[in-house]
């Protein structure tokens, strides 16, 4: 090798490590979102993440200024200066979790919905399916709930049965996996 080899494999070498700056812009923007994530989290969720105090602090304060101000602005910045100086794979992947159980716990409650639309509407027939899927489930008490929410849609009655009907079937159908479809008591 002659010293022309040398010089061109140390220049190749500087380039190598250089920052992309794109990456970095990039990398910046993701940490950005990630604190916009947290301060719009609500309070209660927000304590059950593992942060550090001071994160938490930060993020607690960001919620409690006013959008408007020019605080609320350094504010964020120094969440994402914050999460930039630590390790946040932890808390992306405790957000995942919480996203994945949010999405199962929506499946769940349109598979709810959707028998006891069919349950109102289809009759015997929609009740005998349902019996054949989940045969613990109690005949009568679905023939006394699917009744008098007919009797209650007739008179414009508020739909108390209707509702009861859907908690009967939400229970019934839970996996017993998601806490938060089974706390979810709105059932329309």
């Amino acid at each position: 090798m002659n010293s022309t080899d040398d010089n061109f494999e140390e220049l190749e070498i500087e380039y190598a490590v250089r920052p992309n700056k794109s990456a970095i812009k990039r990398e910046s923007a993701a940490l950005e979102a990630l604190g916009e994530e947290l301060i719009a989290l609500p309070k209660d969720r927000l304590n059950g993440l593992d942060l550090s105090d001071e994160l938490l602090a930060a993020v607690k304060l960001a919620q409690s200024i006013a959008s408007h101000h020019g605080a609320s602005k350094r504010q964020r910045k120094f969440i994402t200066k914050l999460l930039r100086e630590m390790d946040v794979s932890p808390i992306l992947e405790q957000l995942e979790r919480h996203s994945n159980l949010s999405a199962r716990a929506v499946h769940q409650l349109h598979l709810v919905e959707r028998w006891r639309d069919r349950l109102l509407k289809g009759g015997d027939q929609e009740l005998n399916t349902l019996m054949a899927e989940y045969p613990d489930a109690e005949r009568q008490k679905l023939r006394q709930l699917i009744r008098d929410a007919h009797k209650e849609h007739e008179n414009e009655a508020s739909p108390r049965s209707a509702r009861l009907l859907f908690k009967y079937l939400r229970d019934l159908l839970s996996d017993g996996t998601n806490e938060e479809f089974s706390s979810d008591d709105s059932g329309e």
